[in-house]
């Protein structure tokens, strides 16, 4: 390059005065811009990430609430069901006994001989009842009503003190496990309302201190007026109860008992005909197991939750809730045992909470309480547990209890003010950050385009002159550009480009007789090579041919199949490519036989070879007289890990086998389900997981060897299979199955073996359709003549 021209002064229409001009005011007009979009867009992210936030924070908040709220119902209706399933298991052996009298005569017999204690009462001559002394299990008492004139129980209400016996046997294990319990006891029918109850307390001495007259009134019209009237109506009409299930339950109530606040689950006995009511089962739990549920529940820092029957009387809260929510506590303290705790919502202090409705599942609400003379908002959110039979006074209704969450706003809006807070200090350094960093670039940017545009124009000044001279066909010219930069390596490539021209112009010729020489050469080459793909493929397709030809000339004959005068016996196998890894046999030596199904893993040449090599031994072993099917199997594994260790065949297979004798008929082995289709219809699938395990992954089995005898009289079909049988797919993916199999079987079952085969595998096929198999098929019929 002349030295003279990057010295020049740039003129007004020069390359350098233009760079300088287009590439400085672009930068400069660029900056500007995103610049200032910039700080716009800094200004309106601040905006809409506060919206968004506060959006956001807004919806998990809520979100969180209600999840709260659904594990919290979750939790309480767990504890529910718990007591339901135990209380219906300990109605069910007691239905038990009821529906069989002559079991239940034998059953409390027996009770009677071990424990005399639980059926053998005392009279009490003050309280005029008979009670079973303590020591017992459980407690059961016997009004004076139920007595004889020699003070002993009438023998229907013996035979219900027997029946009732069968407590002490299951009682203790229920109040052990599941649900926490405070007791579980029966009733007798209002005809001999007997009570027995476990544990064993002092029963009827309490209720004689607790309820003057209750000896001489009916118990269920003295303690549950109206419940034993509606179970006999259910016994009439199942429909005519409120909700489908036979589980009652009472509204908390102070248990007169143990003075603590309890629910009661009964869950009525039918008479063995079904037509009247023959007593109840039943638990009690304390409230404190479903308060402590709700009363535990505490979102942000004072958010508490409660628990609420639908007419508003909330049954858990904790102090605090109790207070924020205005409520007000009375006992009913009418005399019978069940004394209920009034704590209405209805009755509370707080407007906005008398008027809250329970009788539907409420949403998130906003509500405004009174506290130190302010409204504060809270959020509000009631979700409805499942509906039960509930017994108040008089007929059983429907109740439906609802939890509900409460939850100050200001503490959930807490995170939302102080996000907003960090956004708009984000957002002031932004700016600040954002304005320093354009009045920088601008100084950058001016010095950075003087610079550059005296060494960029300088080497693009000498590479024009350079190409006007290569124009004039004169390729001796080379530049001289001494920079590293992107202008450098163009100067580089210009000069070997240059180079190139030169060259290929006087050696063109002989460059091109070169490479047609080198065209020949591959072309030759490439001959030579397709011949010997070629020949190597004929060779490969010669050897998978010989292969399958000596798997199928292994295979059972037709005519073998057809020696054994009390078996039918039929197969099918279709590789899945040339060279199968599926095997079965048929094998017999004097009176025994022997049938064998494997499947190797995958398919193809070694699958094949290793399923030759089971063939073979299991052959020999049968000639040698190898009867015991523990051995046999043992052996078989023993050989063939040998030989996959020599061979280096990463294989393995499932394997079992049929021996029969003409009498008995034995399962070992590890493969697929064996399904049997008896006479009668019936199809019985047999698992032969725990009969072995694949063979040739350990040198020695015979500790995980089992058999199984398999009853097979006259008219019964035993089918075989492998895997592509069951795991078939077709165009929509879906599965052949073993239950579809079963069901082919069932219909086929009367026809011969051969068309039992023969029709499964067309129904396979009509199934399979256009899809491609990609497992080998094998099927095996076998028909007690």
């Amino acid at each position: 390059m002349n030295e003279n021209s990057s010295k020049r002064p740039a003129r007004l229409g020069s390359f350098r005065a233009k760079f300088i001009l287009v590439v400085g005011g672009a930068v400069l007009f660029d900056l500007l811009v995103s610049g200032g979009l910039a700080l716009w867009n800094v200004q309106r992210l601040s905006r809409d990430a506060t919206l968004e936030v506060g959006q956001g924070l807004e919806a998990a908040s809520q979100e969180y609430i209600r999840t709260y709220a659904d594990s919290t119902a979750a939790q309480v209706s767990l504890l529910l069901r718990q007591v339901h399933n135990d209380v219906s298991t300990l109605a069910g052996v007691l239905q038990a006994q009821i529906d069989d009298p002559e079991r239940n005569s034998d059953v409390g017999a027996a009770i009677a001989r071990t424990s005399p204690g639980s059926v053998s009462l005392a009279y009490d001559q003050t309280g005029k009842w008979s009670q079973n002394s303590p020591g017992s299990v459980s407690v059961v008492s016997v009004w004076s009503y139920l007595l004889g004139e020699d003070r002993n129980p009438r023998p229907d209400v013996q035979t219900d003190i027997q029946t009732s016996a069968v407590l002490d046997l299951v009682a203790p294990s229920l109040l052990q496990h599941g649900a926490s319990k405070l007791q579980m006891y029966y009733i007798g029918s209002k005809e001999r309302p007997i009570f027995r109850t476990a544990p064993y307390t002092d029963q009827a001495q309490t209720f004689d201190r607790l309820y003057p007259g209750h000896n001489e009134a009916n118990f269920w019209d003295f303690f549950f007026p109206g419940l034993y009237e509606s179970w006999q109506g259910w016994a009439k009409d199942m429909k005519t109860r409120p909700v489908a299930d036979d589980i009652t339950q009472t509204a908390p109530y102070t248990d007169a008992i143990t003075g603590k606040l309890i629910v009661s689950f009964f869950h009525p006995l039918w008479t063995a005909d079904r037509k009247d009511v023959a007593g109840t089962a039943g638990a009690d739990i304390t409230l404190d197991q479903l308060a402590q549920i709700v009363e535990n529940v505490k979102v942000a820092q004072s958010g508490f939750g409660f628990l609420a029957m639908s007419d508003g009387n909330v049954v858990a809260i904790n102090s605090t809730g109790e207070k924020t929510l205005g409520l007000r506590s009375a006992s009913d303290a009418s005399g019978t045992g069940v004394t209920g705790l009034e704590r209405s919502l209805k009755g509370s202090s707080q407007p906005a909470i008398a008027k809250l409705a329970l009788d539907r599942e409420q949403g998130i609400q906003h509500l405004l309480l009174q506290q130190d003379g302010n409204q504060v908002p809270y959020i509000f959110i009631v979700k409805k547990l499942p509906a039960t039979n509930l017994w108040l006074s008089g007929p059983v209704r429907q109740e439906a209890m609802s939890l509900g969450v409460v939850v100050p706003e200001r503490e959930i809006q807490a995170s939302l003010y102080a996000a907003q807070a960090k956004i708009s200090e984000a957002t002031n350094r932004i700016v600040l950050y954002q304005i320093l960093a354009i009045l920088l670039s601008l100084l950058i940017v001016a010095i950075a385009v003087f610079a550059a545009s005296k060494r960029i124009t300088g080497g693009i000044s000498a590479l024009a002159d350079a190409a006007k001279r290569i124009q004039a066909k004169d390729y001796s010219v080379r530049v001289a550009i001494t920079s590293k930069d992107e202008v450098g390596e163009a100067g580089e490539a210009f000069n070997r480009m240059a180079e190139q021209i030169s060259y290929h112009t006087e050696n063109l010729e002989q460059l091109v007789e070169e490479r047609t020489a080198q065209i020949e050469d591959a072309k030759e080459e490439i001959s030579t090579l397709n011949a010997q793909l070629q020949r190597e493929n004929r060779r490969l397709g010669t050897e998978l041919a010989v292969a399958e030809r000596i798997q199928l000339m292994v295979l059972p004959l037709h005519q073998e199949l057809e020696e054994f005068q009390a078996l039918e016996i039929a197969a099918y196998m279709r590789p899945a490519e040339e060279v199968g890894g599926d095997y079965y046999d048929v094998l017999k030596s004097g009176n025994r036989l022997k049938i064998g199904i494997g499947d190797v893993t995958g398919h193809g040449l070694e699958s094949g070879v290793l399923m030759l090599m089971v063939q073979s031994v299991a052959r020999a072993l049968q000639e040698a007289g190898n009867t015991d099917a523990v051995k046999f199997l043992t052996d078989l594994n023993s050989a063939l890990f040998k030989n996959i260790v020599r061979t280096k065949i990463d294989k393995h297979l499932t394997l079992a086998f049929l021996d029969y004798d003409g009498k008995e008929m034995i399962l070992s082995g590890q493969h697929e389900e064996v399904v049997v289709v008896r006479a009668n219809g019936k199809v019985e699938r047999i698992d032969t997981m725990d009969l072995g395990i694949p063979i040739g992954l350990e040198a020695d089995i015979s500790a995980f060897i089992k058999t199984r005898e398999i009853a097979f009289e006259k008219g019964d079909l035993i089918l075989l299979h492998t895997d592509g049988v069951t795991e078939a797919e077709n165009d929509a993916g879906e599965l052949f199955g073993i239950e579809r199999l079963c069901r082919e079987a069932l219909r086929l079952k009367d026809q011969s073996a051969e068309k039992v085969v023969s029709g499964i595998v067309a129904t396979l096929m009509l199934f399979i359709g256009s899809q491609k198999i990609y497992d080998d098929i094998t099927l095996l019929a076998v028909r007690h003549r």
